[in-house]
C-alpha cells in the first residue's frame, strides 16, 4: 500500500549517472503507525487511518483511540486513506514505510501551501496596474468600481483583496526520483506545495 505521511525538509538537486540533473524535494517520510482500520461491513466503505509523528497534550478521546495502536503511540497528525482493499494481513499497530515505494512511481503529494497573508488584486490574482500619468492619482494598485448598474450588488466570487495561501493543494503525477530506506527518505521529482517543515501525505498510483 503505498500511502505515507511525512514532513518536507527542502529542494536540491541530484545528479544521475547519464549526468542529468534533476530537481527533488525531499521529504522525511514515516514511519507511520495503522491506527484504524475500516471496512465496508463495519464503515460502509475500506479506509486506513495512520498517525505520525509526536504529539503532545493529546485529548483523552484521542488517547483512548490511538491507545489500540499501543500504549507509546502519540501522533502528531491522523490522516485517512481510503482503498479500495485492505491490504491482506495488515492490523492495528503495524508500522508503515517508504519501502512499498520504487523509482520511477507516480505518486500524488497533498500538503497546505504557503501563507501569503492579506493581498491586493494585483498579487492575489495578477491584476494589471491603473496608469500612473496624465493626471491620474497616483494609487495605481486599487481595485476601482466593483459593481454594476443593474442588479444593484456585489455578485458572489468577485476577485478582491484578501486572504491569499495557506490552502489544501494537490499535486499530481510527481515522480519518485530518490529513495533511502534507511534515513527514512524520499525524493520526488518537481515541488511540493507548503513551506519546509510542513507536513505532507503522499500517496501513490498502484
Amino acid at each position: 500500500m503505498q500511502v505515507i505521511l511525512g514532513t518536507k525538509i527542502g529542494m536540491t538537486q541530484i545528479i544521475g549517472d547519464d549526468g542529468v540533473v534533476t530537481p527533488v524535494t525531499i521529504l522525511q517520510a514515516g514511519p507511520c503507525t495503522v491506527t484504524q482500520i475500516k471496512t465496508v461491513e463495519t464503515d460502509g466503505y475500506n479506509a486506513v487511518q495512520v498517525g505520525y509523528g509526536q504529539g503532545k497534550n493529546l485529548s483523552k478521546s484521542v488517547s483512548g483511540h490511538v491507545k489500540k495502536a499501543g500504549e507509546k503511540i502519540s501522533p502528531k497528525i491522523l490522516k485517512e486513506f481510503r482503498v479500495e482493499e485492505i491490504p491482506e494481513g495488515m492490523k492495528i499497530g503495524d508500522t508503515i514505510t517508504i519501502e512499498d515505494f520504487k523509482l520511477g512511481d507516480k505518486v500524488a503529494v497533498t500538503g497546505t501551501s504557503k501563507g501569503k497573508g492579506y493581498a491586493g488584486t494585483v498579487k492575489r490574482y495578477n491584476f494589471n496596474e491603473s496608469r500612473n500619468t496624465h493626471g491620474f492619482k497616483g494609487n495605481i494598485r486599487r481595485v476601482g468600481s466593483i459593481g454594476s448598474m443593474y442588479p444593484q450588488k456585489v455578485f458572489k466570487g468577485k476577485k478582491m483583496p484578501g486572504r491569499m495561501g495557506h490552502d489544501k493543494v494537490t499535486v499530481k503525477n510527481l515522480t519518485v526520483a530518490y529513495i533511502d530506506t534507511e534515513k527514512n527518505l524520499i525524493g520526488l521529482k518537481g515541488a511540493v506545495p507548503g513551506p519546509n517543515k510542513g507536513i505532507v501525505s503522499v500517496e501513490g498510483k498502484e
